[in-house]
C-alpha cells in the first residue's frame, strides 16, 4: 500500500504514519511545519520529508489512498489534487477503523480520563501478555508509539476523542470506530466552538452509543449524573455496565486500594483516577482477563505523560503537571493534589489557552473550580488573544468567572515563572495545568530552582 498524509505532524497522525510503516506500507507525507517530537521520530523512521510545506508533486495516481490530518485546510492544494484524481481521501479515524474492522474494538470515549483509561487498559494487557493494537493520546512508558496497527492482532483498544475528524468530515472521531466495548468517563461540556450548546455536545455521546456494534458492552461511570440519565434511557440492545468509587484508603500519601480484603498500593492517586482504574478494570473484565491478574498489574501503572505526572520532589515540595484544561480536569486534578496533600498548601496554576477556554461565555463554566486550590492562579498568554483573533479581557473578567476575588492573573508568562521562584514552598506543593506550554517556558528549570531554594 502506499499511502500519503497530509498534515503529518500531529500528534495522532506522525504515530500513525509510523505504525504504518512498520506495517510495511510506504509512507509519505507533509505539513506545514514540523515541531518536537514529531520531527525526530518521523526522522528516525526515514518518514520526515526533506522540505516543509504543501506540494501537488507529492500526490500522484500510484497513490492508494490519502489521509487528512485536522491540521489541514479544505482548499489545501494537496487535498484539492487528491480530490481532482479521485484518490480515496480517509480521515485518520477513518483508516484506523479500515485497518481494525476484522479486531474486537475497544473504544474509550468522554469527556475527561480517556487518556489514562485507554493507558491503564493497555498496561495490564502488556503485564499479561496479550497481542494488541492500540491508539493512545500520550507516550506511555514501555511502547515506542502511540499508534500500533499489525495483521496479527485480534484486539484493537482505542482512545475516542469527541472531536471532528477531518477539515472535510465534521463527524466526531469516536462515532467511526464502531466499538465492541465502550466506555464513556463522563460528559462536560467542552470544543465551544463546533457544539455551541451543552445539548448539542451532549448528543454526540448519545450517537456513539448508537455507532456500538449490536451485542456490544457499553461502560460508565454512573457518579455523573448526566451520563446516567443518557446511558439508562437510551434504548439500545448492548450490555450496560456501571461502575463507581472503588473502596479505598490515602496512608502517608499513598493510595490504596482494597478488593476483598487485599490492599493494593497504587502510583496514581485522586478520586477522578480511582474511578478511571475502576473503567479499566471493566474493560479487562469484558476481555477475559482475570481479576487477580488486573490489580498485580495495575500496581505498577506510574500514569500517562502529562497526567498529573511528578516532575519533581524534595519531600517537602511535590511540583506536578497536568494537561487539564477543562473545567471538569481542573476542578478533579486541585481535588486530588489537595485531597493527597491535605497538610501541604497547593499553588495551582492553569493556563487558558483553547478556544474554548478563552471563550467569554464559556469562561462561566469555571465557576468554583479552583476553590481548594490555596493560592489559585491563571495565565493566559497575551499572544494568544492575537493568534486565535480574539479580544482580549482584564483580569477582573477572569476573577469573575472564577469566583474567586484573591486569584492571581497573568499574561506574561516571564512575570509568572519570576513571581512562582519567589514563593516559599516549604511543605507546599505546584501544580502547573495546561494542554499548551507555558508561551515555551522551561518548566524542567522552574522545578530545579524551587526545589534547590525550598
Amino acid at each position: 500500500m502506499k499511502i500519503h498524509f497530509i498534515a503529518m505532524g500531529g500528534s495522532a497522525m506522525h504515530n500513525l504514519a509510523i505504525a504504518l510503516h512498520k506495517k510495511g506500507f510506504t509512507v509519505t507525507g507533509s505539513d506545514d511545519v514540523f515541531t518536537e517530537p514529531s520531527k525526530s521520530r518521523l526522522d528516525k523512521y526515514g518518514l520526515l520529508p526533506a522540505n516543509s510545506g504543501w506540494d501537488e508533486q507529492n500526490i500522484t495516481p500510484g497513490l492508494d489512498a490519502v489521509i487528512l490530518g485536522m491540521h489541514a485546510k479544505a482548499d489545501n492544494p494537496e487535498l484539492l489534487k487528491a480530490q481532482n484524481l479521485g484518490i480515496k481521501i480517509y480521515s485518520y479515524p477513518e483508516y484506523v477503523y479500515e485497518q481494525a474492522k476484522n479486531k474486537t474494538r475497544v473504544v474509550i470515549g468522554g469527556s475527561h480520563g480517556k487518556t489514562t483509561i485507554t493507558s491503564m487498559v493497555l498496561h495490564v494487557l502488556k503485564e499479561a501478555s496479550l497481542d494488541f493494537d492500540y491508539l493512545v493520546g500520550a507516550q506511555l512508558d514501555g511502547f515506542d508509539t502511540m499508534v500500533k496497527i499489525t495483521n496479527e492482532a485480534p484486539l484493537m483498544v482505542i482512545e475516542g476523542d469527541e472531536y471532528l475528524s477531518s477539515p472535510i468530515d465534521p463527524r466526531p472521531k469516536f462515532h467511526l470506530y464502531k466499538a465492541n466495548i465502550a466506555v464513556i468517563s463522563g460528559i462536560a461540556w467542552d470544543h465551544i466552538n463546533v457544539f455551541p450548546t451543552f445539548e448539542n455536545y451532549a448528543e454526540q455521546f448519545s450517537i456513539f452509543i448508537d455507532t456500538i456494534e449490536k451485542g456490544g458492552e457499553l461502560i460508565y461511570c454512573e457518579e455523573d449524573k448526566v451520563l446516567k440519565n443518557l446511558v439508562e434511557n437510551h434504548p439500545t440492545e448492548i450490555k450496560k455496565v456501571a461502575y463507581r468509587l472503588p473502596q479505598h484508603k490515602i496512608k502517608n500519601g499513598i493510595t490504596i486500594l482494597i478488593n476483598n480484603n487485599q490492599e493494593y498500593p497504587l502510583q496514581v492517586f485522586g478520586d477522578h483516577n480511582l474511578l478511571n482504574l475502576e473503567a479499566a478494570k471493566a474493560v479487562c473484565m469484558a476481555l477475559q482477563i482475570d481479576e487477580g491478574v488486573f490489580y498485580k498489574a495495575i500496581t505498577g501503572f506510574k500514569g500517562a505523560a502529562k497526567r498529573l505526572e511528578l516532575i519533581g520532589s524534595n519531600g517537602r515540595t511535590n511540583i506536578y503537571k497536568d494537561f487539564a484544561h477543562s473545567p471538569s480536569k481542573l476542578l478533579a486534578t486541585i481535588k486530588a493534589v489537595k485531597g493527597q496533600f491535605p497538610e501541604r498548601k497547593l499553588i495551582a496554576c492553569i493556563e487558558l489557552h483553547t478556544f474554548s477556554s478563552l471563550n467569554k461565555k464559556f469562561l462561566q463554566e469555571y465557576a468554583g473550580t479552583m476553590d481548594e486550590a490555596d493560592e489559585a492562579i491563571v495565565f493566559i498568554d497575551r499572544h494568544t488573544f492575537v493568534q486565535k483573533n480574539m479580544e482580549p479581557y482584564e483580569n477582573t473578567v477572569v476573577k469573575e468567572a472564577f469566583e474567586k476575588q484573591d486569584l492571581i492573573f497573568f499574561d506574561d508568562a516571564n512575570l509568572l515563572f519570576r513571581y512562582l521562584n519567589q514563593l516559599n514552598f516549604k511543605d507546599s506543593n505546584l501544580l502547573m495545568m495546561s494542554s499548551g506550554t507555558f508561551a515555551g517556558s522551561d518548566m524542567a528549570k522552574l522545578t530545579e530552582n524551587i526545589l534547590e531554594n525550598n
